[in-house]
């Protein structure tokens, strides 16, 4: 990824409500979910989500398409991972399990695993 389509990504997820949709979409799988039930989970109005949603799209975030008279929208799996890809690329100075924690994913949520309390006498 080169050094300008990564401040357009970073900008395009630089806002709360673009954010959220991200995050929704990424939640949602490659199925992707309707512009009408984003605007409904999120609470936002359908012409200010249009604005959101042309942002992530010019971004290379997430992608759309038609199905009938809806339109659906999607993660942009290889502009997510490129973007990751991008933000960690020197990461840790060559050390990469200091930037890769280990994580518990349980159901729909991965967080870090708890560390162990230890036991100092």
């Amino acid at each position: 990824m080169e050094i300008l389509q990564a401040v357009k990504a970073l900008s395009a997820l630089a806002q709360e409500s673009r954010l959220e949709v991200f995050r929704l979409l990424v939640k949602a799988g490659s199925d992707g979910v309707s512009a009408g039930h984003i605007a409904e989970q999120l609470d936002v109005p359908p012409a200010t989500l249009s604005f959101h949603l042309k942002e992530l799209t010019n971004a290379g975030l997430i992608d759309r398409r038609r199905e009938g008279r809806s339109i659906i929208y999607g993660l942009n799996v290889e502009g997510m991972r490129n973007l990751l890809g991008f933000v960690t690329e020197d990461c840790c100075q060559g050390r990469p399990e200091l930037c890769e924690p280990d994580y518990d994913c349980e159901g729909k949520t991965c967080a870090p695993k708890k560390k162990k309390a230890s036991l100092a006498k």
